[in-house]
Parts: structure tokens; sequence; C-alpha cells
């Protein structure tokens, strides 16, 4: 791995965790069980700036942390944490391969269907995963019965929505200017 690589993932991780072991959270106000932060744009900026092998890692090394300092209120919930920041960067990594083939050239197009891929991928994929998992006894889910399972998804749905609108617009506008500053020191 090259230092280059290896620096970044160092650095977007620490500030990642950073963010997450930060106070900043604000408790989503339709289902105050769901937490709306900010850790997660350094990932969508690193992946964008370095690829897909640095946002990776870097959302390992943070679930690592999580497991280790902040599992919430259930201890597997790092791992829905992880489902859903690879789902997201899944959608955008799709869209970032279809616009190689395909290039847009309006940075606007670009953060919107960034966005939007994003979304639709992490909205889908943690309506399988909190579906299918709610209902097993902790550590993996709450013990939910399928009623309450079902009642939950509308509110897990919006909070997914709503968590990515922010972090991919701002993820990908950090990228853009972090991008634009490395070519100036060029």
């Amino acid at each position: 791995m090259k230092t280059k690589t290896l620096a970044a993932i160092i650095v977007f991780a620490a500030l990642t965790i950073a963010l997450n072991l930060s106070p900043l959270k604000i408790p989503a106000p339709y289902a105050p069980y769901l937490i709306y932060q900010i850790w997660e744009i350094p990932i969508v900026a690193a992946f964008l700036l370095f690829g897909a092998t640095v946002g990776v890692l870097i959302t390992v090394v943070n679930t690592l942390a999580l497991f280790a300092f902040y599992p919430g209120a259930l201890p597997t919930g790092p791992l829905y944490n992880l489902a859903a920041v690879l789902s997201t960067l899944l959608g955008i990594g799709l869209t970032k391969t279809l616009l190689r083939k395909h290039p847009a050239t309006h940075e606007a197009i670009v953060g919107t269907l960034y966005t939007a891929s994003g979304v639709a991928a992490r909205t889908v994929s943690m309506a399988l995963v909190n579906y299918s998992f709610l209902r097993f006894p902790p550590p993996v889910g709450y013990g939910l019965v399928e009623e309450a399972v079902i009642a939950a998804l509308p509110f897990v749905t919006i909070f997914n929505i709503t968590l990515a609108l922010y972090t991919i617009p701002i993820g990908y506008s950090l990228a853009r200017i972090a991008e634009s500053n490395l070519k100036t020191l060029k």
C-alpha cells in the first residue's frame, strides 16, 4: 500500500472516529433511537478522493472503533452502521463507474446523481437489513414481532433518506474543494 493511501486512511479514519465520538448527536424527532451525526461525511469525501479501497477501509476502522467505544443501544449496532455506509458507497461507486463511461460535465448533475444513487442504495439495503434482523433477540436485533418491524420501517427509511441527503452532498462538495486545492498545489 502506498504511503499516500495509508496516510489518507489514517487521517480520515481519525477524523471519522473523532466526529463519531463527539457530542454532535441529534436524535431524530420522529424516532429518538435514531441519531443524526456527521461522521459519514469524511468517509464519502475520502471515497470520492481516494477510491473504494480507502473508503471501505475507513468504514471498517470506524466500525471497529464503534465496537470498542460506542456500540450504541444494541451491541451489534456498528454492523448496522457498516451496512448503511457500505451500501451508500456502493450506490455512489456504481454511479461513479457509469459516469466514467458517460461523463456528466456539470458538477451539480454529478453531485445529484451521486446523492440519488447513494440514497437509493442505502434506503433499500437498510430496509432489507432492518426487516431481516430487528426480529432477532439481542444482541442481533431487538426481538420485535412482525408488526413492530413493519411499523419501524417507515422511520428507518425516513432516517436513512434524510441522513444520506446531507451526508453525500457535503462529502461530495468537500471532495471537490480538496481536489481543486490539491491540483493548485501541483
